[in-house]
């Protein structure tokens, strides 16, 4: 599905968020990991539960110190409804020619044009892993926060944070007597 695969750097990018304004990916990944979810069609049941978990979830991807995504081929004065609507709190990103779900490998031809899908990336552009499931909306932002965690852990391990954390809280076996 995706022409990156995990581990590699993935693609920067510009598009337009639903204020208008230009930005990079690359922009977002220098502040942090980057959640990025691709979504068929704003205003439809499916992508609103989707966005709108995401939105509720902004505390713990805060915690974690990620930034949500969510992109699809809508132009950005319906992404700016959508996110008026429903009080999205994150950037929705336009890709009406295609071109970055192309790059992403989650196009499709028809009348919904992405694929429901979300890339989890790391602060360093390289993709920590892929979530698809067109079916079930939550799955996305939930996996993501457990990718996220995963990545932080396994960082704080590689530096011995985890390991001493660990033998710190580990109690002291009683003595016999």
């Amino acid at each position: 599905m995706a022409d990156v695969a995990i581990g590699e750097v993935v693609p920067d990018f510009e598009a337009d968020t639903q204020a208008g304004e230009a930005v990079k990916l690359s922009d977002y990944l220098a502040r942090g990991p980057v959640v990025l979810f691709f979504y068929p069609k704003a205003m439809t049941p499916g992508c609103t539960k989707e966005n709108c978990h995401f939105r509720d979830l902004q505390a713990a991807f805060d915690a974690a110190g990620a930034t949500r995504l969510g992109i699809s081929a809508d132009k950005p004065d319906l992404q700016a409804k959508f996110a008026s609507k429903y009080d999205l709190d994150f950037p929705l990103l336009s890709d009406a020619d295609g071109s970055i779900a192309r790059a992403f490998g989650a196009s499709r031809r028809g009348p919904l044009f992405n694929r429901r899908v979300t890339f989890v990336i790391g602060a360093d552009g390289r993709l920590l892993d892929i979530i698809k499931s067109e079916l079930n909306m939550e799955i996305h932002a939930d996996r993501a926060l457990e990718i996220l965690k995963d990545a932080s852990a396994a960082r704080h391990d590689e530096r011995g944070d985890r390991h001493v954390r660990l033998e710190a809280d580990t109690p002291k076996p009683a003595r016999r007597k």
